[in-house]
């Protein structure tokens, strides 16, 4: 442990928070590199000593020079590449989606390439695959056909084609892991962000409206980054991308286990009842043969915790209440 150094992009982001939270809390040397200065999500997660224990590098990932920079600078062993624009904002600036989401990556693998470092891991995104309609066959594994159906999903769905490039012709190992629906502290923006921002309100006493419906894969934050650094610190060759997995379960399941956390928010939480245009499950068998077995929190206690540090930040006055 001592020798391994992790540079993580887009560590101001949700999953980046938490790796950065997992990897502080461990004693990892850890450098984030981000555009992003707020750092907002960093309280709600890590106190102001384990804060400062975190390298930043403020950096644009679409630019190579920086990229490559910060690389150098950050003497990392280890990559976690998470820097991306999410699917709303791709959607309404496809030039730039595609600027931060597949040149951002090609720079980490061409400075990885450049500086000698032979693997990394990367954030791909169920988005890569079509309806649920589309997959008569459940859960969805890995290697089903991609058929994103957004600019999102076709920019990571590019993304895991540059690995095997990569990989074929530099011999960088890499994983690609897919979140599907990630929920906790630090959710607050994406278009699957809302049940997170449910749990906000209802620690704030506030009613509030789930944009959708149906059954999906909900992923605790604390339970993705953990992935990723596992994944990270697994010799694995080839370039493969992987579903994360998770329990699937239902938007009202969902609401009861927010109300059973928090009992003055029943009846105050209601939902649009419209499925994401994903499937409802997905196989991660062979991601656990590649990587181990990985840690899933339960539905109750993942919400329970995201209320009690929600109430918490918002009693410290780190977090607003309007969601």
């Amino acid at each position: 442990m001592s020798e391994e150094r992790v540079l993580v992009t887009g560590a101001a982001g949700c999953i980046g928070a938490w790796v950065l939270r997992d990897l502080v809390r461990e004693g990892a040397p850890v450098t984030a590199f981000d555009l992003d200065t707020r750092l907002h999500r960093l309280p709600l997660l890590l106190s102001d000593e384990e804060i400062a224990r975190v390298q930043f590098i403020q950096g644009d990932v679409s630019d190579f020079t920086a990229v490559e920079s910060a690389l150098k600078s950050s003497a990392a062993t280890r990559i976690i590449h998470l820097a991306a624009l999410q699917l709303p904002f791709c959607k309404a600036d496809p030039v730039a989606g595609a600027r931060v989401n597949v040149v951002g990556t090609v720079n980490l693998f061409e400075a990885a390439r450049r500086l000698g470092l032979k693997s990394l891991v990367y954030a791909s995104s169920t988005a890569v695959y079509g309806t649920g309609e589309e997959y008569p066959q459940a859960p969805l594994a890995h290697d089903a056909p991609l058929k994103p159906r957004s600019h999102y999903g076709v920019y990571k769905q590019a993304n895991e084609g540059t690995a095997r490039v990569y990989f074929r012709d530099d011999g960088i190992a890499s994983i690609g892991l897919r979140p599907y629906v990630v929920y906790g502290a630090g959710r607050d923006q994406g278009m699957t962000s809302t049940p997170t921002k449910a749990m906000l309100a209802a620690a704030a006493g506030r009613s509030y409206k789930i944009s959708y419906g149906g059954r999906y894969c909900f992923q605790y934050g604390d339970d993705t980054a953990r992935a990723f650094i596992q994944a990270a610190r697994t010799d694995f060759q080839g370039a493969q991308a992987f579903n994360i997995g998770g329990e699937s379960v239902s938007t009202p399941e969902i609401i009861a286990a927010i109300e059973q956390a928090e009992p003055a928010a029943r009846g105050t939480l209601t939902f649009d009842d419209v499925p994401l245009p994903f499937p409802a499950e997905v196989d991660n068998r062979a991601l656990v043969q590649a990587i181990g077995p990985l840690h899933f929190t339960s539905l109750v206690d993942g919400v329970a915790e995201t209320l009690a540090i929600f109430r918490r930040a918002l009693a410290e006055g780190k977090i607003k209440a309007e969601v």
